[in-house]
């Protein structure tokens, strides 16, 4: 299964379904999605010649997939970057704008900020420490959060989100670390019936050269 089923779903766990904050700036979302993402992409739901609530409303999961695959998982290269790292990078492109994420983890990496996760960003994480790149890359995100003004509104939530998706990721890297189960072996002991039927072989092989000796 490609990171991207695992991964996404995860996200859109986290975003829930229609919300209408007064608090939040980004205004109406469904399943994580603005109405302006939907009209940057012309996903008139309801077919009636507008982009608007209704659309929103009417927004089922499987669209929502599409949307944060071409605006989220493929804008921060998702699918090149380490386990782990890609989850943890994903989501919080979703929270706070793929820019925001990709420089924050080009930080990290020290390499040059730019938003745009090309082969230099691909390369510094390939050689990193997966975990413990995970673990700073939450810890930058949440103090970002914190300096936020709607941060009483909604940090115990953001706080719980982004611990969430540190643990996931962070268990993603450990099984990716598990070793391979070992082959079986090329000549498996017999078993059950097998060993039955060779031990009978045996024996009958032997009674034919005991004859023969007589």
């Amino acid at each position: 299964m490609r990171r991207a089923e695992i991964c996404i779903p995860r996200i859109l766990e986290h975003e829930g379904g229609y919300v209408n904050h007064p608090n939040d700036p980004g205004g109406a979302t469904n399943r994580g999605v603005t109405i302006g993402t939907l009209r940057r992409l012309g996903m008139d739901l309801d077919g009636d010649g507008d982009i608007d609530i209704a659309d929103l409303k009417a927004l089922s999961e499987a669209d929502a997939i599409k949307v944060y695959k071409a605006f989220y998982w493929d804008k921060v290269s998702a699918d090149l970057l380490p386990i782990g790292i890609d989850y943890a990078v994903a989501d919080f492109a979703v929270n706070s704008g793929p820019g925001r994420a990709a420089k924050y983890l080009q930080r990290l990496l020290s390499v040059t900020q730019d938003g745009d996760i090309g082969p230099i960003t691909l390369s510094a994480a390939a050689k990193s420490d997966p975990a413990t790149l995970v673990v700073d890359l939450c810890d930058a995100r949440l103090r970002f959060m914190r300096g936020l003004s709607i941060w009483k509104t909604f940090g115990r939530g953001w706080t719980a989100r982004v611990e969430g998706v540190e643990s996931a990721a962070l268990a993603d890297i450990a099984e990716a670390r598990l070793p391979e189960p070992d082959a079986p072996p090329a000549n498996p002991a017999p078993a059950g019936d097998e060993v039955e039927r060779q031990r009978r072989a045996m024996l009958s092989a032997r009674n034919i050269l005991d004859a023969a000796l007589q």
